[in-house]
């Protein structure tokens, strides 16, 4: 028999048969997927005409890549553009240095992306189309499943794999022989007339549904934790907490549909911040731990449990997750006003400056002082905090080392008014000094000092190597206390606490992003790798007595599996349809008068000649299935 491949030619120029798209194939050369098959004529004239054109257009699946590929294209700018939903001070900044542009992104709604009216067209527009896509092929797919494969073509030699021999056995056994065979093979497979018909690799459509019904899941959960979403951060020194309600923010956003009653009640408490560094080699400075213990709880009355949460370990709380971003030191200083009374006490968050080194600065608001006398006078500090000083004999402060190994804090005072009072939001990290003057040394300079902590003043500074001459106290003229002018007060250095930033955020969609991400990708597979193919046995009485086989089978693509395939089927039924004793294994079958030179792949197992009156009713402009300009290309086989 012999397998064979190819496509039907014209005689005279070797293009393909024109009249390939029908005749006696018929429902043998039906669809293979469930692509709907385009039909280029012009709408007619009309609203429904026109509103039936647009439908169509939108609901295709050119479109629906077409979006797809725009939807990604307008997320650029989102990456590349500073956002308002994300860093409003960076827009500002932006649109003082580029006036012309940055007028025109604000018009374009560059400085909003995924709020702006085009991104949220291109996004509904795909959600449309592909919903309409997907929906009239899921019909279509559940009326294969219910149906039956087609009955074999007339010309089964006109397929793009085909075989024939011919043997003893009669016509029912081999047949019956045949579709036990494919059914065990995992064929659907059932008799119509002289012949067996069965189709296999449905999984392919199953696989193409379920990839574009994971981009609609995909965007919907992407809607989801756009619309519900929450996100806010929160600065915690050591020993002090957090619980889940929006004053206890310090920044905080949300999604228009986010619901700030329903915020699950949850809360925790860093106990301790721990970070360790690299002290030699290129890579000095490098954090090696960078870990923090906390203690959480959830519900009103909800127990505590310990854990740690690291940079790449977020914390699961109540469908929430709290993220380590950074972390700083906060100075534990003690003011005292010109009575000798204690009006503050406690750690105060400087922000980096160097975030390798940590040099760092913030300041002290005192609004509750007074004078010696009873008067109302409010204090400001203002200070610079390095935790391994490495200023010496140099006139500056600068930190060599991001690890407290040498601590000094430089501070210089305000008195006055702080502003406090006067109902306007204020950055705590910064000093308003429009109503308020500096405290200057008797020659007129302004009067500051550099402060140690007190715990550590009586312990030897030779203990980090990298600080040159092992510096003390002495060596950098610094004390735990600093005097204010004329009585007015103190600011006493106490020690140091580490602080940790945590961002919280709730984002509902993602578990659903997650699904819809793994079911893509699994459809995706499916229908790259898994090819539908029919198959078609007939067994026939030639006038000689002696029964002819033929095997042919169609793909969605010229596969070079398929005639494998056809060829493995073939020595399967071999066994119940044995070549006749006086059939010649190297013969050719005879060759159509009119036809082109098979240019396929050959399979020999062995050949016959088929009926003489069947080979005179041959017509060599009989249409092939592979010909069908609707139907999409087939994957391997699965």
């Amino acid at each position: 028999m012999a397998t064979t491949t190819g496509t039907p030619r014209e005689p005279d120029t070797g293009a393909p048969a024109a009249s390939d798209a029908g005749g006696d194939l018929g429902a043998a050369g039906s669809q293979l997927s469930t692509a709907p098959k385009e039909d280029v004529s012009f709408p007619s004239l009309g609203p429904i005409g026109w509103a039936r054109w647009f439908w169509r257009q939108l609901t295709s699946m050119r479109v629906a890549l077409l979006l797809l590929f725009l939807l990604s294209i307008g997320a650029i700018p989102g990456s590349l553009i500073p956002q308002t939903s994300i860093d409003p001070v960076k827009v500002e900044q932006f649109k003082s240095e580029h006036d012309t542009l940055g007028a025109i992104y604000d018009k374009l709604g560059m400085f909003h992306v995924y709020s702006s009216v085009w991104f949220s067209a291109i996004y509904l527009l795909l959600f449309i189309s592909l919903i309409g896509c997907i929906v009239p092929r899921s019909w279509q797919f559940v009326g294969q499943l219910r149906g039956r494969p087609p009955a074999a073509p007339r010309r089964l030699t006109r397929l793009p794999a085909y075989t024939t021999w011919r043997t003893d056995a009669e016509p029912e056994a081999v047949l019956d022989a045949a579709q036990r065979m494919l059914k065990k093979r995992r064929f659907r497979a059932h008799r119509a007339g002289t012949a067996v018909a069965a189709e296999k690799g449905y999984l392919r459509e199953v696989g193409n549904l379920v990839f574009h019904v994971a981009l609609i899941v995909m965007l919907v959960a992407f809607a989801v934790g756009s619309l519900w979403k929450s996100e806010g951060g929160k600065l915690v020194t050591e020993g002090d907490g957090f619980s889940n309600s929006l004053v206890q923010y310090d920044d905080f956003k949300s999604g228009p549909f986010f619901d700030t009653d329903t915020m699950e009640p949850f809360g925790f408490s860093l106990k301790r911040f721990v970070a360790t560094y690299e002290r030699t080699g290129p890579q000095k400075g490098t954090p090696r731990i960078f870990r923090a213990d906390i203690s959480y709880f959830t519900g009103a009355d909800g127990t505590e449990h310990n854990r740690s949460i690291e940079v790449n370990s977020p914390l699961d709380i109540a469908g929430n997750k709290v993220f380590l971003l950074s972390h700083g030191y906060s100075p534990v200083v003690t003011v005292k006003d010109g009575r000798g009374k204690v009006v503050y006490h406690g750690a105060v968050p400087f922000l980096p400056q160097d975030p390798k080194n940590f040099t760092s600065t913030g300041v002290v608001k005192v609004p509750g002082a007074q004078t010696k006398d009873g008067k109302r006078n409010q204090l400001g500090f203002n200070g610079l905090f390095v935790p391994t000083f490495g200023g010496k004999d140099s006139g500056s402060m600068f930190s060599q080392f991001p690890a407290p190994d040498f601590p000094v804090l430089a501070v210089n005072a305000w008195h006055g008014d702080l502003g406090v009072d006067s109902g306007l939001p204020q950055n705590v990290y910064q000093l308003d000094t429009k109503r308020m003057k500096q405290y200057k040394d008797p020659k007129g300079n302004i009067f500051k000092k550099m402060l140690m902590p007190k715990d550590r003043l009586e312990k030897s500074a030779r203990q980090h190597v990298g600080v040159k001459g092992g510096l003390t106290a002495k060596d950098v003229a610094a004390d735990s206390t600093m005097q204010l002018p004329g009585g007015q007060g103190s600011i006493t250095f106490e020690g140091i606490k580490s602080w940790a930033s945590f961002k919280i955020t709730h984002q509902p969609g993602n578990g659903l992003a997650l699904t819809g991400a793994v079911a893509a990708l699994l459809g995706l597979a499916g229908s790259l790798f898994i090819q539908r193919r029919r198959v078609w046995v007939r067994a026939e009485q030639g006038t000689d007595g002696v029964t002819v086989v033929e095997m042919a089978g169609l793909g969605r693509s010229e596969s070079p599996r398929l005639p494998d395939e056809l060829g493995h089927l073939a020595e399967a039924l071999a066994p119940h349809a044995p070549l006749a004793p006086d059939a010649e294994p190297d013969a050719e079958p005879d060759a159509e008068p009119d036809a082109e030179p098979d240019t396929g792949a050959q399979t020999r197992t062995g050949t016959g000649t088929p009926p003489a009156a069947e080979a005179a009713d041959e017509d060599p402009t009989e249409p092939t299935d592979s010909a069908d300009p609707a139907d999409p290309s087939e994957g391997a086989r699965a």
